[in-house]
């Protein structure tokens, strides 16, 4: 098969990025504060891009074990919302995103299903979920989406953070 110039090869397959990359994004999105207002503010935000992408996703925002957004897109369905919950408690439990989780894990020759010896009905390192990390506090929640394949889940959390964070 020849490829003209220019033109992207149909099935390439999507760059995976590495440890230190999804390390880097967490360092640098840090919120100076998160409260109820920024919540609503990021949920809906998370929201409007998911609407005009016309993304079938569940988003979900957890600070200190209480849920402070939810939103269920069309396409979306009950499974999202358990997904959301396996993913979030990955984060609560090892401080950083889901998606960075479970690289890590690949990254040493295994899988977290295999290796971190959790219920993987409670737990899902999956990408989709992010840390919600407070200056001078660390991780106070996490902010989740489930619907897309899981790097895209991942990436789109992280454009919101990052254009939220801009602001």
């Amino acid at each position: 098969m020849t490829h003209h110039q220019g033109i992207t090869p149909r099935f390439q397959p999507e760059i995976t990025p590495s440890v230190e990359e999804l390390e880097a994004q967490e360092r640098r999105l840090v919120f100076r504060q998160f409260t109820h207002d920024d919540a609503w503010a990021l949920g809906s935000l998370l929201v409007e891009l998911a609407r005009e992408r016309q993304a079938p996703v569940a988003i979900d925002i957890h600070r200190a074990g209480q849920q402070l957004f939810h939103a269920a897109l069309p396409g979306s369905t009950p499974d999202n919302d358990d997904w959301i919950a396996r993913k979030r408690r990955v984060v609560e439990r090892y401080g950083s995103a889901s998606y960075l989780v479970g690289t890590r894990f690949r990254a040493k020759g295994t899988t977290f299903e295999e290796a971190a010896r959790l219920d993987p009905g409670t737990y899902a390192a999956h990408g989709g979920s992010f840390p919600i990390t407070v200056e001078g506090v660390g991780v106070i929640g996490a902010v989740t989406v489930s619907g897309l394949p899981q790097l895209q889940d991942h990436r789109f959390v992280v454009e919101v953070l990052e254009q939220f964070l801009d602001r």
